[in-house]
């Protein structure tokens, strides 16, 4: 079946994680991602090794069905050859730090002359503004997008969420406004720009704690298990923030991912409380309603949590589930990369590497059904350099010249 990129080519200049998961979903919805690397490689390939002298998991992780290759942006023939190849790619896309690309020589008007159809996608940290040419990081993002602030225990300092959403977010964000820039340019027949900050995609995930932060002007937060208030949103543990209250209760035998999260709406408490051997509490006026509970959901989850203590978490999920109760057990890492669903449904994927062998990575997490996605290994450093710059009319003999002069 055709894959709904096919034929669209993408120029990918990005490095560590916010570039390549975005360049990474384009590959495996169809398009030819070409990472352009510099000789001695994504950074990311050396980090955090398992194995000595092969590409890391960190790299091989992200950069799935890609080809490599490597150029000397420095050097005035790595230029020339850069000049060739823009006008053949449909998007460029970077995440250097501010300004990297124009001190090269290769601002927007000076890519959007080389391609008019040219979609030249940039991930920085911040907006314009006082924050511009601050180093931004995953958790730096975490900490200025309003997330650090909103997580953890009211007691406790802010914290950072497991969820890379500070790097993969911003991807995901960047492939959003990539895509519509490509539709766009089916009608307008001109290329844009698209810029997406890492501070901007960390709050726009955060948004719901923006809507708490204004209903704090009509006082305090009723749904939130906090005792006090003040001015700005609290960080309030495992509240689940929305409408229904919700909590992680310990489960048996009490190792760190014994627990499940259980959310109460209002119709699912008269099959809790049968199940946790309390039914004189479905119609006792103390507990029987929403608001009646509001003011003492600490209580209520310890109720809960008393049951939940003798019975394994999957249990507790079996039972929960039979009355349609939401809830969900805490998944440890082990669990995800074992589950049996998981790598039936191809988001938990086995793939072969030339010099790692087999390893475990995250499969594409969108699917359509006329597209297909399959998961191929990341390149080489370089692998490509042959074949790509043949396109751009470059001879095997020129290449060995290349090399030889540190241009690739």
């Amino acid at each position: 079946m055709a894959k709904a990129l096919e034929g669209i080519r993408v120029l990918d200049m990005t490095h560590v994680q916010s570039g390549p998961s975005c360049t990474q979903i384009l590959a495996w919805l169809g398009a030819d991602v070409v990472k352009l690397e510099a000789p001695s490689g994504d950074i990311t390939r050396k980090q955090l090794r398992d194995v000595p002298d092969v590409d890391s998991l960190y790299f091989t992780m992200l950069n799935a069905n890609k080809r490599s290759i490597t150029l000397n942006m420095k050097s005035e023939r790595g230029k020339e050859l850069f000049t060739k190849m823009v006008p053949k790619f449909d998007i460029l896309v970077e995440n250097f730090g501010p300004g990297t690309l124009e001190r090269m020589g290769f601002d927007w008007d000076t890519l959007r002359e080389l391609n008019p159809r040219l979609i030249y996608a940039s991930i920085k940290g911040f907006g314009e503004g006082p924050y511009k040419h601050f180093k931004a990081y995953e958790v730096v993002a975490q900490a200025m997008g309003g997330s650090m602030s909103t997580t953890g225990f009211e007691d406790g300092v802010p914290l950072a969420t497991g969820a890379q959403i500070g790097d993969s977010g911003t991807g995901i964000h960047t492939v959003a406004g990539i895509l519509a820039a490509l539709y766009q340019r089916e009608h307008s027949g001109t290329g844009q720009r698209v810029t997406v900050a890492m501070q901007h995609a960390v709050l726009n995930l955060c948004r719901v704690k923006l809507r708490d932060q204004q209903r704090l002007t009509h006082g305090p937060l009723a749904e939130y298990p906090n005792k006090q208030f003040g001015d700005e949103v609290p960080r309030s543990g495992n509240a689940s923030g929305g409408g229904q209250p919700g909590w992680a209760v310990k489960c048996a035998p009490g190792g760190p991912n014994d627990y499940v999260y259980v959310i109460v709406q209002p119709v699912g408490w008269e099959p809790i409380a049968r199940l946790i051997g309390r039914p004189e509490l479905v119609d006792d006026p103390e507990w029987a309603t929403p608001e009646a509970r509001l003011n003492k959901l600490d209580k209520m989850f310890q109720l809960i949590e008393e049951w939940t203590v003798n019975h394994n978490k999957w249990d507790v999920l079996a039972k929960l589930n039979a009355h349609n109760v939401p809830c969900g057990p805490i998944m440890s890492t082990k669990e995800l990369i074992e589950d049996s669903s998981l790598a039936d449904n191809d988001i938990v994927v086995k793939v072969d590497h030339p010099e790692r062998g087999e390893f475990t990575t995250v499969g594409m997490p969108i699917k359509l059904s006329d597209s297909p996605v399959d998961i191929e290994r990341s390149p080489l450093l370089g692998e490509h350099n042959v074949e790509v710059l043949a396109e751009l009319g470059v001879d095997a003999a020129e290449v060995a010249e290349l090399q030889a002069n540190g241009v690739i």
